[in-house]
């Protein structure tokens, strides 16, 4: 039935501050920018395992809030790297808003290492080392 994970949509308030992020510190590939009829820019962003797709309103967007406990929805947004603590260093450095910094996972049966960020808009984003044995590439 499903073939593949396809993407994740989400809103930001500024793209160029999005891509800034995403593309240039985490290294997503760009494959599409466009502006809508609507004024709506929208962009697709590939993480070799799916597309992250940005829609940014032409009025902006609040920032995001954390999802209050026993709420459902999405708690975050989790990308593998090859080093948690180069990733997050690289991260800091930049001025990122950290939120959790580099520890051992607590589902150490699939992830080795993880750290949580915050995007330009508020939304949390993990960073993650998987398992060597579970690699899959």
């Amino acid at each position: 039935m499903i073939k593949s994970f396809e993407h994740v949509g989400m809103v930001t308030g500024d793209m160029d501050r999005s891509l800034a992020f995403y593309r240039d510190l985490l290294g997503l590939r760009l494959h599409l920018r466009k502006t809508m009829a609507n004024g709506t820019e929208v962009a697709f962003l590939d993480t070799a395992g799916g597309m992250l797709e940005i829609f940014a309103p032409s009025g902006g967007a609040r920032l995001a809030s954390d999802l209050p406990p026993a709420t459902a929805g999405v708690l975050h947004i989790t990308f593998l790297v090859e080093s948690v603590d180069e990733s997050f260093a690289k991260l800091e450095a930049a001025g990122v808003e950290i939120k959790e910094r580099p520890r051992p996972a607590v589902n150490s049966e699939v992830l080795d290492r993880v750290a949580f960020l915050r995007d330009p808009d508020g939304i949390v984003v993990e960073i993650a080392e998987r398992r060597h044995e579970l690699d899959r590439s």
